[in-house]
């Protein structure tokens, strides 16, 4: 059968088991939107608003499904857009597959319209990064592709898309389906020395991370911890692969690190990490953990061997997949129950904060969402000081999931959300959002607007950029500059989308609304007023700046 590049790439995609896709149209790609037409229902295009907010849909997208996230922006300006949600996939781990449009084969080289070397733009941000260069090879290059992001430690793909190669006709033939590739298993040498090293500690500690572990292999790794009696950290956002119900889950290592995680990594003699990459947040700016020597006995299991001994050399490195690790290990068995139980404790006691100096107390509405929302709820946060609500005041059950970016850009909550509206038509979202977070994408409300694919949204505005103002006020304390927001009636702007819209002046009316919000069946953006001095859980703006100032004042 003969059919054009644009054809070809859009029948390989359903045939690699592509579903859905997100993006912005440009005439560089012509050739696929004309092909995308007829695939209504088999492979749908979610038409966005920005190419920033469709790549951050197709990183969270595939963060959450384990499916790459499929994006499709046009050549220049909005391959650029695009970069940072190839940025966020990147360092979250999940696979995700950027096509860009690019001038014909015959411009290539003169700086054309728009023209960009992709290869050497996303060479160090992509997993991999290629230009079609020859329609008949296409499909290859996008098995090849499929694979690049699913398999080792997850990531993005970038490929580039010359106009002629999806306009030129080709008879080659569509993939048959996806390569069938098996988890690499860990040697039952290598586990019996790691299960070696565990019996031996005194302060064991599971430390997890990675977005690609299936049902199957979080419920060996729980079972596994609760049979040994082993407390469990997770990594930088990924708590929510890991049942924070069970007596084993003692807290997230990510930025604002509890006092007691902080206290079991560095004083740990013996860390099993699996899935792990090892990043600045996880490791409190690489200070727990001697770099590259650690103190601790370090067992890394991971996928990929790029990250194992990337930063410290592990005692034991184990190139394996993390479910296909959990399910083959057996309880082991020491004198650390106090160690574990002290750790479940604090982590318990970490939910107790004072009430907030603000009309909207975030203690009690966490607390109340905590109680209220369903177990399969989905939670959704981009950046600044307000993701602390969602990050260290909820309990992730096992059904429930977390879309939250490693990289820490802002404005990826209401795309995440609406992305996992889409792959989830039926659960519960809910984006945290402060008000300058929300205002990086809240264009994408058109979007879910357009796809039906409406989620809840908190805004949680305080009328500053809360994070910087809080570094601002530690180092340069009473000299504010370029942290203070004047922002638009939220409400409004929500309505004019069809989103249910209502401003929370006081925690009493948060419960009513949000419940008024559940029965909208538009989605909805509740605007909850938060006082500025509300900066963190435990120390009031105020509070900051005082202890800033004496401290100039004592060293001057």
């Amino acid at each position: 059968m003969i059919r054009n590049g644009g054809q070809l790439l859009v029948e390989c995609l359903l045939a690699l088991g592509a579903s859905k896709s997100f993006g912005v149209p440009g005439e560089s790609y012509l050739a696929v939107l004309d092909a995308l037409h007829d695939t209504a229902g088999r492979l749908d295009f979610v038409l966005c608003r920005n190419e920033g907010g469709a790549a951050f849909m197709a990183a969270a997208y595939g963060k959450l499904t384990g499916s790459p996230g499929i994006c499709f922006v046009t050549r220049g300006p909005g391959a650029t857009n695009a970069s940072i949600g190839v940025h966020t996939a990147m360092q979250d781990s999940s696979p995700m597959i950027l096509f860009v449009g690019q001038v014909g084969t015959d411009m290539k080289g003169r700086e054309a319209f728009q023209e960009i070397d992709y290869r050497a733009v996303f060479g160090t941000v992509a997993k991999w990064a290629v230009e079609i260069d020859d329609v008949a090879r296409l499909p290859e290059t996008v098995a090849r592709a499929w694979t690049t992001a699913t398999t080792g430690r997850p990531g993005p793909v970038v490929i580039a898309l010359p106009e002629d190669m999806l306009t030129n006709l080709t008879e080659a033939p569509v993939l048959g389906g996806p390569a069938r590739i098996s988890e690499p298993a860990a040697g039952t040498e290598a586990l019996t020395e790691a299960q070696a090293i565990l019996s031996q500690a005194r302060r064991p500690l599971l430390l997890i991370g990675g977005a690609n572990w299936s049902e199957e292999g979080r419920v060996a790794l729980q079972a596994f911890a609760e049979a040994s009696d082993i407390p469990v950290v997770a990594a930088f956002r990924f708590m929510d692969q890991f049942d924070n119900g069970s007596s084993c889950f003692v807290g997230e290592a990510g930025v604002g690190m509890l006092p007691h995680v902080k206290t079991l990594i560095s004083d740990a003699d013996v860390i099993f990490a699996i899935n792990v990459r090892f990043g600045e947040m996880t490791t409190d700016g690489y200070s727990l953990l001697a770099v590259p020597e650690p103190k601790q006995k370090l067992i890394h299991v991971h996928g990929s061997n790029r990250e194992i001994g990337k930063i410290y050399v592990p005692t034991l490195g184990i190139q394996a997949a993390p479910n296909a690790v959990a399910k083959a290990l057996s309880p082991v068995k020491g004198d650390w129950a106090e160690w574990r139980a002290t750790a479940r404790k604090s982590y318990e006691a970490s939910f107790d904060a004072p009430i907030q100096p603000s009309p909207v107390d975030m203690v009690e509405v966490s607390r109340w969402l905590r109680e209220t929302l369903p177990e399969d709820v989905i939670l959704t946060n981009g950046a600044g000081n307000f993701t602390v609500w969602p990050n260290k005041f909820f309990k992730f059950g096992p059904k429930a999931r977390l879309l939250a970016p490693q990289s820490g850009a802002m404005g990826y909550g209401l795309p995440a959300a609406i992305a996992a509206k889409v792959a989830f038509p039926s659960r519960t979202v809910v984006c945290f959002a402060g008000d300058g977070d929300f205002q990086m994408n809240c264009q994408e409300l058109g979007t879910a607007m357009q796809a039906g694919a409406q989620p809840i949204v908190l805004v949680l505005n305080n009328g500053i950029y809360g994070t910087i103002r809080a570094h601002q006020e530690r180092h340069f304390p009473a000299r504010v500059s370029g942290t203070t927001l004047e922002n638009p009636d939220f409400v409004g702007l929500a309505k004019a989308y069809g989103f249910h819209a209502e401003k929370v002046s006081a925690t009493v009316e948060f419960p009513a609304a949000f419940q008024r919000a559940l029965a909208s069946g538009t989605g909805a953006v509740l605007e909850l007023d938060i006082s500025p001095e509300a900066l963190t859980p435990r120390q009031t703006l105020s509070q900051i700046r005082a202890a800033a100032l004496a401290s100039q004042k004592a060293n001057p």
